[in-house]
Formats: C-alpha cells, sequence, structure tokens
C-alpha cells in the first residue's frame, strides 16, 4: 500500500523544472509542469543513467538530458523501446505542499 510523503512547498520547484529530493532513503525527480500538474519518477535514467532532474519537460512527457529518450510520465514508458520510468503518484495538497506516494 502506498504511503503519502510530503517533501514541501511547490514554490521550490519553478514552473516547467524539475528538483531532486530524497524521500524515505529513495531519490526521487519531482518535476512541477507549465500546465499545474506535478510528477514524481526514478532520479536517474533506467537507461544510462542521466539526471532526469535535468531533462526537457513538456506536455507530460520528459526528455533525459543525455541521451534524449522521451518517458510518459504518467506511465514510465518510453518510445524507446525497453527501460520503463519508475513513477509515483503526486499532488499539491490544499496548503500548497507536494505530496509523493511511495510503495
Amino acid at each position: 500500500m502506498a504511503t503519502p510523503q510530503r517533501i514541501g512547498p511547490m514554490a521550490q520547484i519553478p514552473e516547467g523544472e524539475g528538483r531532486n529530493f530524497e524521500v524515505c532513503g529513495r531519490r526521487l525527480a519531482v518535476f512541477r509542469g507549465r500546465d499545474g500538474r506535478v510528477f514524481a519518477t526514478q532520479a536517474s535514467c533506467p537507461h544510462r543513467g542521466g539526471p532526469l532532474a535535468d531533462g526537457l519537460l513538456g506536455n507530460g512527457t520528459l526528455v533525459c538530458p543525455l541521451h534524449e529518450w522521451r518517458f510518459d510520465l504518467t506511465t514510465g514508458a518510453t518510445a524507446n523501446g525497453g527501460c520503463p520510468l519508475e513513477v509515483y503518484p503526486a499532488q499539491v495538497d490544499g496548503d500548497g505542499q507536494v505530496t509523493v506516494e511511495l510503495p
């Protein structure tokens, strides 16, 4: 069962960018879309370990900064074949705090 973890205020993540966080001993990349959505994934690209928080974010997708692999931030799927991305449900609560659900 997933447990919601509060990681901090949404304001600490610039719109259209990602930031790294450590939550319960797990490194996560958390993204704030320009449309107000928030996403959480594993911090490193499963393909070659690229820093995903530095990737390009757009319309629910993320492009890895190292090899330009494109991931769907809701499913973790990639059009490049294997190596899906671990994704975690994320949201902003009524106090403007980002929470991420971890298994």
